[in-house]
């Protein structure tokens, strides 16, 4: 016995689809005309100068259209859309191959936080420069002695007066050294680990970066970029103003930043998609041959088919939230899912655009601007980003799969 699947919109969810992409139709090939920047940045994060002034005047216009923040509450300039409709807008600014957002964390992680937990005073300090890109904000969770688990984040914020004294070391933190302002996770509760109770004692700050006692490093990273940060806190003082949320509830704020952010990742499926038509298309003009290929062949068809069935996967978990029931296990397998499929088009990229393939970003016969050779190292990190895969994995079958201790994977 099958069930049927009814995957049709409705008329209202139509009718948002048509209204957002006859603003793209009029406003994206204007705005790419004018601005650019010799570089594809795309959904990238790319942090090259250029680069983040084109995100910015991007996200000025989608602003402007009331489009770059459409999950917030229409009071603070959002679109206050439904589930369905966030589907869409992601799926449709996919298709479109849209530029990336100069604060991408902002508008879809750290606003939604400040929105849930800040204080009247908080959302009017700071959410109108999240969503008109007046200023760049970061996301500061991940530690080096945490390993995989951030609720071994050891970097301490003691209450002393008015503020929080902060000291202890962040990694990997994106574009922190862009950033004014920062979502940061501190204890302050020195003792809950070794009380046995390290998921409490956690607390979330709004972070000045600019603060005496924070020291921004750029990591370069296999791509020859400085995207990602260390960034150490000696004495820094922080105001309690500065606190989202109460003390101790940063695991709380956490869990919400993360869920944004896994769900993001699990609904990637659409640019995956997108990336695999523009690498064939780019094939036929470079290296048609490689297209002749049965083994290029066979591999174009694997991935078509698991792009196919990962948006089924996550038509799954999104029929979940439809019926508020928690979209799990799902977003876990998807991110495991973008994760592989993300490497496994960088490595097909470049067996089928040949030698030209892999010359890289500047020079003169690179292809599509080095593009694809940039994506085979970069493709990596997405084996850490929201979640890594060991994690993920050990997860999955602990929770899901309820295998033996001694069969998870380390």
């Amino acid at each position: 016995m099958f069930a049927y699947v009814d995957f049709s919109y409705t008329e209202q969810d139509e009718a948002f689809r048509l209204e957002l992409r006859t603003w793209l139709d009029e406003n994206l090939p204007r705005f790419l005309a004018e601005h650019d920047s010799g570089e594809d940045d795309g959904d990238r994060q790319m942090a090259g100068e250029q680069s983040q002034e084109r995100r910015r005047a991007w996200q000025r216009l989608l602003a402007g259209g009331g489009w770059a923040a459409v999950h917030w509450p229409v009071e603070w300039g959002g679109r206050d859309t439904t589930p369905t409709e966030r589907l869409i807008y992601a799926e449709e600014m996919a298709r479109y191959r849209t530029p990336g957002m100069f604060n991408a964390n902002g508008i879809w992680q750290i606003g939604p936080m400040i929105i849930r937990w800040g204080t009247e005073e908080q959302k009017n300090r700071w959410l109108p420069s999240i969503l008109n890109a007046d200023e760049h904000w970061c996301q500061g969770f991940s530690e080096p002695d945490a390993g995989n688990d951030l609720a071994n984040l050891r970097t301490s914020a003691l209450a002393d007066g008015d503020d929080y004294v902060v000291n202890g070391q962040k990694i990997w933190i994106s574009t922190a050294h862009l950033a004014k302002w920062g979502l940061f996770l501190f204890r302050t509760d020195p003792t809950a680990i070794a009380r046995g109770a390290k998921h409490e004692g956690i607390t979330a700050f709004i972070v000045d970066l600019e603060t005496p006692g924070i020291e921004r490093r750029p990591i370069r990273d296999i791509a020859d970029e400085e995207m990602f940060n260390e960034v150490y806190f000696t004495d820094a003082r922080i105001p309690a103003t500065s606190r989202l949320g109460e003390e101790g509830q940063g695991w709380i704020v956490a869990m919400g930043t993360l869920g944004h952010e896994r769900a993001g990742i699990a609904g990637q499926a659409t640019i995956l998609g997108a990336d695999l038509d523009a690498m064939i298309q780019t094939a036929r003009s470079v290296n048609p041959s490689a297209l002749d290929d049965p083994a290029i062949q066979e591999r174009i068809a694997r991935a078509y088919t698991e792009i196919q069935l990962t948006k089924l996967l996550n038509y799954r978990a999104f029929s979940k939230i439809l019926k508020g029931e928690k979209n799990w296990p799902e977003v876990p397998f998807a991110k495991l899912q973008w994760s592989y499929l993300s490497q496994s088009l960088a490595e097909l990229a470049l067996d089928m655009l040949g030698p030209l393939g892999a010359l890289a970003r500047g020079g003169p016969d690179a292809v599509d601007r080095g593009r694809w050779t940039r994506l085979y190292s970069f493709q990596r990190y997405s084996t850490i980003a929201g979640g890594s895969t060991e994690v993920q994995k050990n997860i999955i079958a602990d929770r899901a799969i309820q295998l033996p201790g001694k069969a998870r994977l380390g």
